[in-house]
């Protein structure tokens, strides 16, 4: 067998917020995480949706991200992108 390569094996500190609200179309339960990690961006896992991204202001900003990371339809990514507006 042979030994390990690791490129990093960290444990840090995190604060998680679990949220859960109701859009137009579906429902969003979600759980964001911060760390000192990955310049101040946040993980947002989508627990219904078995989906997450690395997300900060600037990939709210481009057009399609959500939809592609969450794989939604343009109006339920608008609202998911409202919601992080206010917390990113």
């Amino acid at each position: 067998m042979s030994e390990r390569f690791f490129l990093y094996d960290d444990t840090v500190e995190t604060k998680t917020r679990f949220v859960s609200f109701m859009g137009k179309n579906q429902r969003f339960d979600l759980a964001i995480i911060q760390s000192d990690r990955y310049y101040g961006k946040q993980i947002v896992l989508d627990i219904q949706g078995n989906r997450f991204a690395i997300i900060g202001e600037d990939d709210l900003k481009e057009p399609g991200y959500l939809e592609f990371a969450y794989k939604l339809n343009k109006e339920d990514a608008e609202e998911l992108r409202d919601f992080l507006y206010q917390i990113v």
